[in-house]
């Protein structure tokens, strides 16, 4: 590499210079205090542990965006985390091992192999909240609610909800009796929501024609409250498990209706983010002209069972930089009082008290170049008939 690139950074790896750093650090304590306020704990698991654990009842999606590398102590296969669930889910299982629902948040840098859409970030500073042992949708609605006063702590309005249903498209596949090859075909042409070619896929199968038009018009079930209605009319014929999915989402939007009636609800049946480790609801969080969904999660049962306890679980997830970039929010910009360089005792005393009471204090350095602007303070410490005062600059 010539000296001159080497400042480059890798594509999707970023670095954050002191003002973004600070805002970054102000929003996490703001985040992190509401979670508390909610009874949400703090865990900070590793960022770096053996894959056969990082990876475990997370499918495909997940293994294909984690860094792989080899532990020279024991020569097993490691990772570095792309996803925090897994192992927040790991210590509700093998380390707490509580009876009552528990409630746990993290915020932490995860590194992924592939950015989440063009010019996206490859090392989020992802943000996310979890409860486990309740299945009711009582649990379902918190983790919604407390995505949403997230979204609204970090300076964004006007939000909007999509939700959905994996065990819609489960049942579905299910009673048709799809192979597992056929069944991840259907997934993929569901997700590109490309309706021929759903439409030949279901040709070559061999279905009823009421089998064959449930699985087609599932890509067209989306919209807002008049998609439920539709979808009940064109699922009828559906199996039991299908019902109850439908039963579950309706149960869920008519309560968050309650709590959060300003909140527009938008229904996607084909929507299967997480499909391969969540088990019920599905839900995301989207603002106006944007495209990218600025925090997502869904219900995720059973993720413990491989560490010894299988319990219900659901949480949220978002990337701290995007919400801060997205955000109308005014965070405190870095400020502070330039202490002149003297050899007074009563000036050091002076800044030690300032900066116990939780001030900002920069010392000046002999020789050194720039004033107090160009320090980032808007007060300086001035000797004022033998005492030294915070003054403003002027």
């Amino acid at each position: 590499m010539m000296e001159s690139e080497r400042w480059l950074l890798p594509e999707g790896i970023e670095e954050v210079l002191p003002e973004g750093a600070w805002r970054l650090e102000l929003l996490r304590r703001r985040l992190l205090d509401l979670f508390s306020a909610w009874g949400y704990e703090l865990v900070l698991p590793p960022f770096i542990e053996y894959l056969d654990s990082l990876l475990v009842g997370t499918g495909n999606d997940l293994d294909l965006q984690t860094f792989k590398l080899t532990d020279q102590l024991s020569g097993r296969l490691m990772g570095v985390r792309a996803d925090m669930t897994p192992q927040v889910a790991r210590i509700d299982a093998h380390h707490l091992k509580r009876v009552t629902p528990t409630r746990l948040c993290y915020l932490g840098t995860v590194l992924r192999t592939r950015p989440e859409g063009h010019g996206g970030s490859r090392s989020p500073l992802q943000v996310g909240a979890e409860l486990y042992g309740h299945a009711g949708i009582e649990s379902d609605v918190e983790v919604l609610r407390l995505m949403l006063a997230t979204l609204h702590a970090a300076g964004l309005d006007r939000l909007y909800l999509d939700l959905g249903h994996v065990g819609i498209f489960r049942g579905l596949a299910r009673q048709a009796g799809l192979t597992p090859d056929q069944e991840a075909r259907l997934f993929d042409a569901l997700q590109r929501k490309s309706r021929p070619d759903i439409a030949a896929l279901l040709a070559g199968l061999e279905l009823d024609e009421v089998m064959r038009g449930m699985l087609l018009q599932l890509a067209d079930l989306n919209g807002g409250e008049e998609a439920l209605a539709t979808a009940r009319t064109m699922l009828a014929a559906a199996g039991a498990e299908v019902q109850a999915a439908l039963d579950n989402l309706a149960a869920i939007a008519a309560a968050v209706r309650r709590t959060l009636p300003e909140v527009p609800l938008h229904f996607d049946l084909a929507e299967l983010r997480g499909y391969h480790y969540h088990t019920g609801a599905v839900f995301a969080a989207y603002a106006p002209g944007s495209g990218q969904a600025l925090a997502q999660g869904g219900r995720y049962d059973d993720i413990g069972r491989v560490f010894g306890r299988a319990r219900p679980a659901t949480g949220f997830s978002a990337d701290l930089k995007t919400l801060l970039a997205l955000s109308t929010a005014t965070l405190p910009g870095v400020r502070g009082i330039f202490a002149p360089c003297a050899d007074d005792p009563a000036l050091a005393r002076q800044v030690d008290e300032l900066r116990a009471r939780g001030e900002r204090v920069v010392c000046a350095l002999p020789g050194q170049q720039g004033d107090a602007a160009a320090m980032g303070c808007d007060r300086q410490l001035v000797l004022r008939d033998g005492h030294w005062q915070v003054a403003a600059l002027g």
